[in-house]
């Protein structure tokens, strides 16, 4: 049967009101900060066969509306009412994507036939493994990430599996914590549960088994008409993570963005191979994976903000993921740190679409925040273990607007943790929390501020874990003219002697009395600096968000100490500007140009394409020997020299079993 458009549409907010419930359900009763604060947490409702087809608006993590449990569903037999599932394997069907996700679905019943599922995940702030928090780039397989709980019934008729419990709680840190969680999860699903049932004695069973499919084609609808009026072509964007594991090279991302009618394809051919860190994505392969489409779904919902999310949308797009590439790691890969790479493939793919539509669409963000967690312990000794809050950056300016203050479009959805909040839960004291100026790039409008925050922890062996730290080193490019914005800091006992740059460590060890500073990077601007309006300068200098300084030389702004213009000065100084160069539609930060002088596309393509020819457990051992080798040639000015089929052919003399691939 065809459900009546009015109706559909009136199902369609049944339902969505349905997942907010399970939502909000979630959000009161959950114990953990990292969920109750700041929201990371998703709720959906899934077809029979996994595909979400309602999930809440503003609540939680919303870039997962395209969640897909069609792999994972299979692998449990005979679901049976008041039957309750989880898994926290990235590696049993790619749903849950790092082990401190903990993933739960309830089939629903009516009259004794299975009609839907709902279905719920939390981010633990603790899943056990190699270090507090369990995650760090510097484990290098996913057996060190914490506990990895395979797809199981964890109640059966209503009744917890004890021994499941037992084994799931003996291996965490904080297991009081992760049991309110797992407690909230339930309730959450059974809340959903309830919503299902009463939609359908209100709609019929009829109604709703047909518009559960209806949803998704109509949200692929939609989506398929914003496609159509983007240009087609091809569009070509790459962005580099600070380091493929602790201390090393570059980590590259590429994206081939092809337009073609309606639909779309994102290539990634080109991207690093599987890295001997936990930066790795498990995906699978699946070409519309819910870690691959985020982008894609915050591009279609700007173009279109009343545009109906679920899988459906994602029916646009499919992606290519090179199987043993960053994009598609196979085990035993760690890959606790995914989110990194997830949300820099988030920016690149809003680029590749700024170039389509630069008019419609905003510079890169900020990147990626760093999620902050503190193990430490009160006077008594009491173990204290909590996320206090994501530290980043500023959305990029777009054509009509600066990118928003401290909150990046890429990770909007993770909420601050109030400074009240986190020296309630903990024994630390937050010394400074706020924006810092001179850090949007540049811009007719600029790029959003960077967030900072400090904190002081006085209890010995404490322990803080950073998660996805990067923006050490590059930064978020502007565009059409747009500058670059700062890059982020960390840094420990800043402003004394014993000042230590983090850079992008990722696990601190704290003693008493020591305070720990984290400022997150800048977005990137939009259009010529000089060119924005002399008053907007003004009101930032005003605000603290632009420095005297910087309004000069950034923007060409003359400001006096009484906060007056020069206007001659002024004048004087836009008039003698340099002219922008050359036409490129991106503008990088010097360490990024400095970088592909070397590594230009070119060459990096020709090293990624060998790569791939090798086995992958070779992949990156490969390449940081071709980066070494590299730098030595350019550490001896012989930069010209450079053959990269020189330095392949040496690698496989070097090393015989390469010798028939590549």
């Amino acid at each position: 049967m065809s459900t009546d458009r009015a109706l559909l549409k009136v199902l369609a907010d049944y339902c969505g009101a349905a997942a907010e419930s399970m939502a909000y359900t979630l959000l009161r009763t959950a114990h953990s900060t990292f969920v109750k604060e700041t929201e990371d947490f998703t709720c959906q409702l899934l077809t029979p066969d996994g595909l979400t087809f309602a999930s809440p608006k503003g609540i939680g993590a919303s870039w997962f509306v395209g969640l897909d449990y069609g792999p994972v569903l299979p692998m449990i037999d005979n679901y049976e009412e008041g039957d309750i599932c989880l898994t926290s394997d990235p590696f049993s069907g790619f749903v849950a994507t790092h082990a401190p996700d903990t993933h739960v679905w309830k089939p629903v019943f009516y009259h004794g036939e299975l009609v839907c599922f709902t279905a719920c995940h939390v981010h633990n702030t603790d899943v056990g493994g190699a270090v507090p928090a369990s995650l760090s780039r510097s484990l290098t397989e996913v057996h060190q990430e914490g506990i990895r709980v395979p797809p199981m019934k964890i109640m059966r008729g209503g009744k917890f599996n004890q021994d499941a419990l037992k084994i799931m709680l003996t291996n965490v840190r904080a297991p009081t914590q992760n049991w309110g969680d797992l407690n909230a999860q339930i309730a959450s699903v059974n809340t959903g549960e309830r919503k299902i049932l009463e939609i359908i004695e209100r709609f019929g069973i009829d109604t709703f088994k047909s518009g559960m499919g209806e949803l998704l084609d109509y949200a692929e609808h939609q989506a398929r008409r914003i496609v159509a009026d983007i240009p087609d072509g091809e569009y070509f964007f790459a962005d580099f993570a600070d380091e493929d594991s602790v201390g090393g090279y570059p980590c590259r991302v590429a994206l081939t963005l092809k337009i073609h009618g309606d639909s779309l394809t994102m290539d990634f051919t080109g991207s690093d191979p599987q890295l001997s860190s936990s930066l790795n994505m498990p995906t699978g392969g699946h070409e519309r994976h819910a870690l691959v489409t985020v982008g894609l779904m915050l591009v279609l919902s700007t173009l279109e903000p009343n545009l109906f999310l679920n899988c459906g949308t994602a029916r646009v797009a499919r992606a290519i993921l090179p199987e043993g590439s960053v994009m598609n790691a196979v085990p035993p890969a760690a890959v606790g740190m995914r989110s990194l790479i997830c949300i820099m493939t988030q920016g690149i793919v809003l680029s590749a679409f700024s170039m389509a539509l630069p008019e419609r669409l905003a510079a890169n963000p900020a990147g990626v925040p760093s999620l902050m967690n503190v193990k430490t312990a009160d006077a008594r000794g009491r173990l204290y273990m909590a996320s206090i809050g994501p530290v980043g950056g500023g959305a990029g300016g777009s054509a009509s607007a600066d990118g928003g203050e401290g909150c990046g479009s890429t990770h909007s959805f993770v909420r601050n943790t109030p400074v009240e909040i986190n020296e309630a839960e903990l024994p630390i004291k937050i010394v400074r929390y706020g924006l810092v100026g001179d850090t949007g790039g540049p811009g007719r409008y600029r790029g959003g501020l960077a967030m900072i925050m400090e904190f002081q922890l006085f209890a010995p062996n404490s322990v803080v874990t950073a998660r996805n730290r990067d923006r050490s080193i590059f930064s978020s490019p502007g565009i059409c003219g747009g500058k670059a914005g700062a890059r982020s800091l960390f840094l420990k006992n800043p402003g004394c002697g014993k000042e230590v740059n983090l850079m992008n460590s990722d696990v601190v060890a704290c003693e008493p009395g020591d305070i720990i500073s984290l400022r997150g990077s800048g977005g990137g601007g939009y259009g010529d600096p000089f060119d924005r309006a002399v008053e907007l300068v003004v009101d930032d200098v005003r605000r603290g968000f632009v420095s005297r300084e910087h309004a000069r030389s950034a923007y060409g702004v003359e400001i006096g100490a009484d906060l007056l213009v020069d206007e001659a000065a002024t004048r004087r100084m836009r008039s003698t500007r340099k002219p922008p160069s050359g036409g490129e539609f991106f503008s990088y930060c010097d360490n990024r140009v400095n970088f592909e002088r070397v590594w230009t596309r070119e060459r990096y393509g020709q090293l990624t394409d060998f790569l791939s020819q090798l086995p992958v457990n070779w992949r990156f051992f490969v390449k940081h020997r071709v980066f070494r080798t590299v730098q030595e040639s350019v550490d001896e000015n012989k930069e010209s020299q450079i053959s990269l089929d020189a330095i392949f052919g040496q690698i496989r003399s070097e090393f015989p079993e390469l010798a028939a691939h590549g």
